[in-house]
């Protein structure tokens, strides 16, 4: 069995009914991942909507054209950050789903590529048990390209493919922090934000990669794939629950 299936005994899940704003979100995620990493917390699924933000990955800023991209992207009302992970600029909003796993490990860095095959894999089970054709795997002309993202097919045009799920890790001494961000619901303004930003930095992809999930299964909601991923998750490890407010003292 792969190390990152073994998984604690009890996972608490947290639902953040709130943003603590673009930046903040980003910050809270590294604040409690020191906390895990010191027995300050548990295991923890914190789960929460996002305001719109294009968060760049760090090989961006480097670009000439980085500082129009930002601009771009407060333009048509995204926040533009800059995040600690590698990879590209991807984009969310409230119509998302952001998934932050931590757990604490003694040597963290040895599971990395591990964690991100089988979160990959549960998380596009989790979108099959919703009704998703969905899949692990980087399509091609996606934004921000990874091996272990997942992508959805059409059920009417089987060739049409989108991105569904992006993935990222962070990994300290003591602890790691898997997140996930899920695009469920109103695509345009995402696929809007990153053709401005990936035009302004010279990148090319293709923007019909960029979708959401009621794009291929209409009813679908945020709440509706935030109960397929518990019940997912489920099958992972034992789960708790605790309000948001216990991990903020």
């Amino acid at each position: 069995m792969p190390e990152a299936a073994v998984g604690p005994r009890t996972l608490t899940i947290v639902r953040q009914e709130d943003s603590l704003g673009a930046a903040g979100d980003l910050d809270f995620a590294i604040e409690l991942l020191q906390k895990v990493k010191a027995g300050a917390a548990g295991p923890t699924l914190r789960l929460y909507r996002p305001v719109p933000t294009v968060a760049f990955g760090q090989r961006d800023t480097h670009l000439p054209g980085f500082d129009a991209a930002a601009r771009a992207c407060r333009e048509l009302g995204f926040e533009p950050l800059v995040r600690k992970a590698g990879g590209r600029a991807a984009a969310y909003h409230e119509g998302t789903l952001v998934i932050d796993h931590l757990e604490p490990h003694r040597d963290a860095i040895a599971g990395a590529k591990g964690r991100f095959a089988f979160f990959g894999e549960l998380l596009a089970q989790a979108l099959r048990t919703a009704g998703v054709d969905a899949a692990v795997g980087e399509i091609p002309g996606e934004y921000c390209p990874g091996e272990f993202s997942v992508h959805g097919q059409d059920p009417e045009f089987p060739q049409h493919q989108v991105k569904l799920i992006g993935t990222a890790q962070r990994v300290v001494a003591g602890g790691w922090l898997f997140s996930s961000v899920i695009v469920v619901e109103n695509s345009a303004p995402i696929r809007s934000v990153l053709e401005a930003s990936y035009s302004a930095l010279g990148l090319d992809w293709d923007p019909a990669t960029a979708g959401a999930v009621n794009d291929l299964v209409p009813h679908l909601d945020v709440d509706a794939i935030e109960a397929a991923v518990i019940e997912t998750y489920g099958r992972y490890a034992q789960l708790d629950y605790a309000e948001f407010s216990t991990l903020r003292g």
